[in-house]
């Protein structure tokens, strides 16, 4: 019983945290439509857009610093450490967009201040994934990987799920009159609430057997360690992770955007779609988990990746020959079911690419240079690419390319794995 009741703080301390990163950063690409025009007002709608797609990708660019800093501060201090100096910083950043006064009220100041807090949050979630994942793996019945790892994605699709319903209530119940005077404020407030929640829990874990374990016996981790021995393992990492980004940060934070810019569907209904999916993705994700537990995870993944990409450009077709908010249903929903594939053991198949002294730097360094390079800027790169081909088929393309550089990197994860001491623990008792 004291081993389940462990498991069950540690599942909960990194999933809220997690979910709250995802949240956080979802609304924000929900609100790109409202946020442009408040903050980074221009004669151009595109400029706007644009501009404020920039600044959704501007906070990538610090995910790899504090991945680095946050990773090595979890390697070193502890898991519980870490995670709570995490969701802090999380939520002070969340606090700033809040409050933040538009550009009307104290000019240039106003995107000054969004760029500022984004900047904050990029830093603080740079150190989440890794050490809440590692927090999540070393907690598991080493039998049990999979389904644990499971819920690092499931979180995040339960974030993203929150907040497309958040979303879709002010959109629907608000005229857009109050969504751009003050209801554009109301998902960031709610956001708020989840933080000391978080931090309290943090606060009170307890750092896993596998990390304490590692303290005692392995050297003090080092940034040239993970480098020098570790190096194909961080590249296997950094490209598993690319099919993850694109699919997030285009398919689903960016929906809403695409769906009234280009396929001229109501703002509001857009976020049926997201809703849905990412539903079934939060149920799908553990199922998937725990069948990579006794199937294999290499294999599963694979098969995933591969459905999605023989799927995704006759979908996105079939959708932009006669745009409407079912056939948005229905995409979204075949591509959710596809991807659950991927997403459930994602988690177990990275983290136990590492030995526990240096998972979490590992893991932050693998997956935030990815998701700062091909997720942060996806929605610029898309916007753009949109623009210049004239298609609305280009955010596949984008997504096609990330698909098929990951199925290259998991063909390449070796093929065994880091136990730890976990292989040895038992969680019957």
């Amino acid at each position: 019983m004291p081993g389940r009741a462990l498991n069950a703080r540690a599942v909960t301390a990194a999933v809220i945290g997690n979910a709250l990163e995802w949240y956080d950063f979802t609304v924000f690409g929900f609100m790109t439509v409202v946020i442009a025009r408040l903050f980074f007002p221009s004669s151009s709608d595109y400029a706007s857009i644009l501009l404020t797609t920039a600044t959704f990708g501007v906070a990538f660019v610090m995910r790899p610093v504090g991945g680095i800093v946050l990773g090595l501060y979890a390697d070193r201090a502890g898991r519980k450490a870490a995670l709570t100096l995490v969701i802090g910083l999380m939520t002070l950043g969340i606090l700033l967009l809040a409050i933040a006064p538009p550009y009307s009220a104290i000019g240039i100041g106003a995107p000054l201040v969004i760029v500022f807090a984004r900047l904050l949050q990029g830093f603080s979630a740079g150190g989440e994934f890794g050490s809440s994942t590692a927090l999540l793996i070393e907690a598991a019945p080493f039998s049990r990987r999979g389904f644990y790892g499971s819920f690092q994605m499931a979180s995040q699709a339960a974030a993203l799920l929150l907040g497309a319903i958040v979303g879709a209530a002010i959109s629907r119940g608000l005229s857009p009159e109050a969504l751009e005077s003050w209801g554009w404020r109301v998902p960031f407030i709610f956001g708020l609430i989840i933080g000391p929640v978080g931090l309290y829990i943090r606060r009170n874990m307890a750092d896993t057997e596998a990390f304490l374990h590692a303290k005692k016996t392995a050297r003090r981790a080092t940034l040239g360690e993970v480098f020098r021995t570790h190096s194909r393992e961080v590249l296997c990492g950094l490209g598993s992770v690319i099919a993850l980004t694109v699919s997030v940060y285009v398919l689903i934070a960016y929906l809403p955007t695409f769906a009234v810019k280009q396929l001229k569907l109501p703002f509001g209904q857009s976020f049926t779609a997201l809703i849905v999916g990412n539903l079934l993705l939060t149920v799908l994700s553990p199922v998937a988990g725990a069948w990579s537990d006794r199937i294999g995870r290499k294999g599963l993944s694979l098969w995933s990746l591969g459905i999605t990409l023989v799927i995704i450009y006759p979908l996105f077709a079939w959708l932009a020959a006669e745009p409407s908010v079912m056939r948005l249903v229905i995409v979204q929903a075949l591509l959710s079911i596809a991807l659950s594939g991927y997403y459930g053991p994602f988690g177990a198949l990275i983290a136990e690419l590492f030995p526990a002294h240096v998972r979490s730097t590992g893991l932050s360094l693998a997956y935030n240079i990815a998701v700062m390079i091909f997720g942060g800027f996806g929605q610029f790169i898309v916007t753009w690419l949109i623009r210049v081909t004239e298609s609305q088929l280009a955010p596949t393309f984008y997504v096609m390319g990330g698909l098929v550089l990951s199925l290259i990197a998991v063909a390449c994860i070796p093929a065994t794995r880091h136990a730890d001491v976990d292989e040895a623990r038992d969680f019957s008792r």
